[in-house]
């Protein structure tokens, strides 16, 4: 950071103001100091310089390094608080540890906890269970940001759909907001404005400067932004801009529209056969290659109604001894829909997990057993 005032020397000591504390005796290991791009070793620094150091224990975004006789810290700085939160799960699954090198419940505690220290805007807090963890974030682009780098970095895991954090104020839950600056071509402007209205948008301002472009600023509900990342850039084919700022919090807006498809479910282990797949053509769209291995509870593709529908997806033809004039014919099978990690966040249910590996991702249900997810239907059913 920037030396605000005096200077900073090596051997001598000073006090840490902390939020909650101050303490003193703390002293340098390492001064540095910036030329350009290159970071040197000092043995002092003034005020005004961009510096770093080293040997200071348990220090946080907005403490101040002060003299350690009469410290005086500096306006602390605030940060955004956390509006999205999504639950990490150590991978459960019939295919846990065939793909992924760390996967249990420390090395995914560790990389958290490391991934906070430089990460200032993230969360990890602790729930009922030892091997699921809440973190909390700024939207789920952050969130699937670090997805991507753990998986990247050879981590197996399992997420939930994205949630807001919202609390009770005088009886009302109240949700975070944000403000939506957009940037995009002027012929875009209808698509975009119908989209973000069905997620309870609201057009705060436009400007049309004639350059062929449009600057659009809305207000919505920060859960109104769970997956529209990656619909505004399929929407404006890429050329629009987009930008976000945090605007308090609201009273529930209600409902906003998500999935209203059913999931096409395996009903077991095993590999999946061009000729189960030609039997489903009329039941929805598929997900997955033909030859990928599946198991009991994974999520193949998605329904074209309303309920979930688990099928037989390893089913092979039946071989006979008698020819047939059609039997040869070749028939074209419609491609899988290829679906990055943004759209399977998006398209995930609340009963439905990611499966993040390094080298697959996929989509099942919590409960993988089919009769357990039945009765627990039945229980929710006879609650209402």
């Amino acid at each position: 950071g920037r030396l605000n005032n005096g200077n900073l020397m090596m051997n001598k000591l000073y006090s840490l103001c902390g939020k909650d504390e101050t303490t003193h005796g703390h002293k340098f290991s390492a001064l540095y100091t910036f030329n350009g791009l290159k970071k040197t070793q000092v043995e002092k620094v003034e005020a005004g310089d961009i510096i770093a150091f080293a040997g200071v224990d348990k220090i946080a975004i907005g403490d101040t390094i002060s003299c350690n006789e009469n410290p005086k810290p500096l306006p602390r700085i605030k940060i955004d608080e956390p509006t999205v939160s999504m639950l990490f799960y150590v991978n459960n699954g019939p295919f846990a540890g065939k793909e992924g090198k760390y996967l249990t419940t420390r090395h995914i505690s560790d990389r958290l906890q490391k991934e906070i220290l430089s990460n200032v805007s993230l969360e990890v807090v602790n729930t009922d269970k030892n091997d699921v963890f809440e973190v909390r974030g700024r939207g789920e682009l952050q969130m699937a940001v670090l997805i991507e780098t753990m998986r990247r970095e050879g981590y197996e895991f399992m997420v939930s759909k994205p949630r807001v954090i919202t609390f009770e104020e005088n009886g009302k839950v109240m949700e975070p907001m944000e403000k939506v600056f957009l940037d995009i071509p002027d012929d875009k402007v209808g698509i975009i404005s119908e989209k973000l209205s069905i997620r309870k948008g609201r057009m705060m301002n436009i400007q049309n400067p004639g350059s062929g472009r449009v600057l659009l600023e809305f207000s919505i509900p920060s859960r109104g932004l769970i997956g529209f990342r990656s619909q505004f850039m399929t929407d404006t084919q890429g050329a629009g801009i987009m930008n976000k700022l945090f605007d308090g919090y609201k009273p529930w807006f209600g409902r906003i529209p998500q999935r209203n498809s059913g999931a096409l479910i395996s009903d077991r282990d095993g590999k999946v056969t061009t000729y189960a797949c030609l039997a489903m053509v009329d039941r929805g769209e598929l997900f997955i290659e033909v030859g990928s291995q599946v198991y009991n509870g994974m999520i193949i593709g998605e329904r074209n109604r309303s309920e979930d529908l688990s099928l037989n997806i390893t089913r092979e033809k039946k071989l006979t001894n008698m020819r047939s004039s059609t039997s040869e014919a070749t028939v074209t099978l419609r491609p899988p829909r290829k679906l990055s990690l943004d759209q399977f966040i998006e398209f995930i249910a609340e009963d439905e997990l990611v499966e993040v590996t390094p080298q697959s991702i996929r989509i099942r249900k919590m409960e993988l057993d089919e009769n357990k997810r039945a009765s627990q239907r039945k229980k929710e059913k006879y609650s209402e």
